[in-house]
């Protein structure tokens, strides 16, 4: 399991990385906001610990972003907030467990595991379209058998991409869908993401651009049965 700590609290942010490596748990530190929204983007995670109250963007902000990437990553807020409303608050938000300041690291160990443990029951699907295959639960992808590492937006436009089956989607409605509620309707990240992903998923090129409507998975992209791709 890996697991990313958002805590602006050093020596708190240490002792609970080491103690959680002693029980076999990989952890990461984020030290704000925009720390833990460059490690996201970068890293796969199996469940974020927030902080709600950290410099820069908040443990909020966080959290509204990993729910966004409709990644599925459990949130599990580690916060000193302990009032109900804070708690109620933090559920409507999304979290899946919450826990107060201070905590005994077993609490958090035990949370942890369990959270980890719903998610592997409720594993989505691997999908496998042309030479492509995408595992959402493990945020992998492979193209004839090759690892391609992306980042997670390039995850979640491909993933969108696969879901449709080799059906048509919009720039607009990859940009819905991809990116949060406060994206420019009128940027070109949509374009410059999917570019940047063609290239990263190699040759032939397996993204088709539909020209005035939108994107599509090329099945015909993919090697024959003879070329022994894998």
């Amino acid at each position: 399991m890996r697991v990313l700590v958002v805590e602006d609290e050093l020596y708190m942010a240490e002792a609970i990385r080491d103690g959680l490596r002693l029980e076999a748990i990989a952890a990461d530190i984020a030290g704000n906001g925009d720390t833990a929204l460059e490690l996201l983007d970068v890293n796969a995670y199996d469940i974020a610990v927030l902080d709600r109250d950290i410099p820069g963007p908040s443990g909020d902000t966080v959290a509204r972003h990993i729910i966004a990437s409709g990644s599925g990553m459990p949130i599990l807020m580690l916060t000193a907030a302990d009032r109900l409303d804070d708690k109620a608050s933090g559920f409507e938000l999304g979290a899946d467990d919450y826990l107060t300041k201070p905590f005994d690291l077993k609490e958090l160990v035990l949370r942890l595991r369990a959270l980890g443990r719903r998610r592997v029951h409720s594993r989505p699907p691997v999908s496998e379209i042309a030479d492509l295959r995408l595992d959402p639960f493990r945020r992998e992808v492979y193209r004839g058998g090759r690892y391609v590492a992306l980042t997670r937006k390039q995850f979640a436009v491909l993933e969108v991409l696969v879901e449709a089956e080799g059906g048509v989607i919009s720039a607009e409605e990859l940009l819905e869908r991809a990116w949060d509620e406060n994206a420019d309707p009128f940027t070109n990240a949509v374009r410059i993401t999917v570019s940047a992903l063609r290239r990263r998923l190699g040759e032939p090129w397996v993204i088709a651009t539909v020209p005035g409507v939108g994107y599509r998975i090329d099945a015909a992209a993919a090697p024959s049965a003879g070329d022994g791709g894998g």
